[in-house]
């Protein structure tokens, strides 16, 4: 009886394959959500073609108008005199920052947790609550950058001769570092999750030991997507305004401090990008051409993220010309 009950359920599954694939029917439900879809991707894309067509005139006629000046100079009180050098400094330190300690020690968890941890009710406890971790919002991880960096490090510089009371870029540099790291962890766990086991067993048929099948086998499998969740950190740690007010970060001008390639700037008060772009969205349309610059300050900023993200992706068509070789 079941062998027969199993036959006739087989042969039921082969005809209604057999009448979906042949049937000239036309697809109307199908058809419906594609349209809805495509309608979603229409609208996301008319907004933020609106956005950026807005920002990109405005902000292209400005620095048109003030040349490198607007990248060089220092904030001012006046839209036509002002500059973003120091914000461009500060996110370029806090960029490094992110880069040098969030993206190895975030690599190095995900491989821990997916390569060496046992599969136990601990290692599951922690993998929940790093993603929670990723989603707190940010101005959380600033109230802790302030606790821990600033008020209790110092800034990472406490016999600095500058008074600037811990808030230093090394402590936005860390703060931020933090708030990337669930989401580089995350990423990168998945991008080594999806190396397919015949890899591995691969290696291992040959003789290789664990840490050369993860070397050799495993991370240039993973590296396009690790690069990938690492470009898009990176991109929201250049946007973050929130943690940095929290830390400390100065929304005016800071005076004379050191170049842009100086070590020096990591004890010193800091601003960034985003800092500037707030303050500049605060000036009165009325008065100068504060609403331009605000629009310039953007397009440099759009600019600065596309440049790390390009790296990024050249390096991900990199590896992934080579895994596919």
């Amino acid at each position: 009886m079941s062998l027969s009950t199993l036959g006739a359920g087989a042969e039921l599954a082969r005809k209604e394959v057999e009448a979906g694939l042949t049937s000239r029917k036309a697809d109307t439900s199908g058809a419906v959500f594609r349209l809805l879809l495509l309608g979603g991707l229409g609208v996301a894309f008319f907004f933020l073609g609106a956005v950026l067509l807005s920002v990109l005139t405005d902000g292209i006629s400005h620095l048109s108008n003030t040349g490198t000046a607007f990248i060089t100079d220092s904030v001012s009180s006046r839209s036509s005199e002002y500059g973003i050098f120091e914000g461009l400094r500060g996110t370029f330190w806090i960029g490094v920052f992110v880069v040098v300690f969030s993206f190895p020690t975030g690599i190095a968890a995900a491989i821990y947790l997916e390569e060496y941890a046992p599969d136990n009710k601990l290692t599951r406890f922690i993998e929940l609550n790093i993603r929670n971790l990723a989603g707190v919002p940010s101005v959380v991880y600033g109230v802790l950058g302030l606790s821990i960096f600033v008020n209790r490090l110092d800034g990472f510089f406490p016999n600095s001769v500058d008074k600037h009371l811990g808030s230093t870029t090394a402590a936005a540099g860390a703060t931020l570092a933090i708030l990337v790291l669930p989401i580089v962890i995350i990423t990168s766990a998945e991008a080594v999750r999806a190396v397919p086991r015949a890899l591995r067993e691969g290696g291992f048929g040959v003789g290789a030991t664990k840490s050369e099948v993860i070397r050799h086998h495993v991370l240039p499998y993973a590296a396009p997507g690790i690069l990938t969740g690492t470009l898009l950190s990176l991109a929201r740690a250049l946007g973050e305004a929130a943690p940095l007010i929290l830390v400390g970060g100065v929304l005016g001008s800071l005076g004379p401090r050191s170049n842009l390639f100086e070590l020096e700037q990591l004890g010193e008060q800091f601003t960034a990008m985003p800092l500037l772009i707030t303050q500049l969205a605060k000036k009165p349309s009325t008065v100068g051409d504060w609403n331009d610059a605000t629009a310039a300050a953007i397009v440099v900023l759009l600019a600065v993220v596309i440049a790390a993200n390009t790296v990024a992706i050249l390096l991900r068509n990199h590896f992934e010309k080579k895994r596919g070789g």
